[in-house]
């Protein structure tokens, strides 16, 4: 699982270049995979990268738009630009991508605030991304919770219905 925890943090690099660039993150992305080729010390950048910030950057209007709901007292432009990249790229993560367990998706969240911010930033970061896990992790704070059949079936619903608004987020 490194090369997932490798990809993770290039995606995340590649969300939080885009945000202090002020560009968007395709063109980050399309930056980086040209560095690669260019430069031979450039790693390649991964399947797993490219989908998760092709990922994001198709759903980034409706995950800014569910962190900002979910993070009591914080306006996205007022959180760190750090914890603020990798809540999307956790959000995106815990609702729209099928492959990797919640509770591993949280712990990498984690990890990346560990090495990428402040002290506070581990707890910052859990806080809004718990009610991205669905109903059965409010029942169960701070423990991460298998994506089982009705969890996976009411994030496609949540994907399908992204456009209709914040009542087609299907969490409370």
């Amino acid at each position: 699982m490194a090369a997932r925890n490798t990809a993770r943090k290039r995606a995340f690099q590649i969300l939080f270049e885009g945000d202090q660039r002020g560009v968007g993150v395709q063109t980050v992305l399309a930056d980086w995979i040209r560095l690669s080729w260019d430069d031979t010390r450039q790693p390649p950048v991964s399947e797993y990268t490219m989908e998760l910030v092709e990922g994001y950057a198709q759903h980034a209007r409706r995950i800014d738009e569910l962190i900002a709901q979910y993070s009591v007292g914080w306006t996205l432009d007022r959180m760190p630009v750090v914890d603020r990249n990798i809540l999307r790229l956790g959000a995106y993560e815990l609702i729209w991508a099928d492959g990797t367990p919640d509770a591993v998706v949280l712990d990498e969240m984690v990890q990346l605030a560990k090495e990428f911010s402040t002290d506070e930033s581990p707890s910052f970061v859990n806080g809004p991304a718990g009610p991205f896990q669905g109903p059965e992790a409010l029942a169960a704070p701070g423990r991460g919770v298998r994506q089982d059949a009705s969890t996976r079936a009411k994030r496609r619903r949540a994907r399908s219905d992204t456009a209709a608004g914040p009542s087609a987020f299907p969490y409370p």
